[in-house]
């Protein structure tokens, strides 16, 4: 709660960001750097605040789940979603040593991740949950694997099962039902 107070006060988390990288006084810095590395772990963040960026990112559903090495470098503009990682490699016996370097209005999607030495250039869209480990040149897409279909014949029970208080329940509108599908309790049974 305090840091959110604290990280209010200086205008929000990427104000403290560069005031981590602007502050001279050691002491100072050091205080900002926790109060900055709290803020990241209150949120299930990283975002190095020694990581490069040329201007103010777009963070469309806020600052979650976003991992950026501190060695990573951006451009302007930038849009990235929750659960995006930019990961240096610092395996000595690697090809891809290094940071990510990350060009202008560039959109890097859900759970995407660029990792290593890797340069992708000004315009890019990197699809969601894709993985980016070479280069990728200017106005281009990358995506995850081919998309595959799979159809199915019944209709898929796409409910979200859970146990409790001693009944297999499902969640449907808000709230837990108990499951009374006799076919269905037999294959929770059977897979223990």
């Amino acid at each position: 709660m305090l840091e959110k107070l604290l990280v209010s006060i200086v205008g929000g988390p990427w104000q403290l960001k560069l005031l981590c990288q602007k502050t001279s006084f050691p002491f100072i810095k050091r205080v900002l750097i926790i109060i900055y590395r709290y803020y990241n772990y209150r949120n299930n963040s990283s975002i190095a605040w020694n990581s490069t960026f040329k201007g103010e990112p777009c963070f469309p559903h806020g600052w979650k789940s976003i991992f950026i090495s501190g060695s990573a470098i951006f451009g302007s503009n930038c849009v990235i979603f929750q659960g995006v990682n930019v990961g240096s490699n610092n395996l000595p016996d690697s090809m891809g040593i290094g940071a990510p370097k990350i060009g202008s209005n560039c959109y890097i999607g859900a759970g995407a991740m660029i990792i290593g030495n890797v340069t992708i250039g000004n315009n890019c869209r990197i699809g969601a949950n894709t993985v980016v480990y070479k280069n990728v040149p200017e106005n281009s897409t990358v995506t995850s694997n081919k998309q595959t279909i799979i159809c199915n014949n019944n209709r898929l029970n796409n409910k979200f099962y859970s146990f409790q208080n001693g009944k297999r329940v499902y969640f449907d509108n808000g709230k837990y039902v108990e499951e009374l599908d006799s076919n269905i309790l037999k294959i929770f049974t059977d897979s223990r």
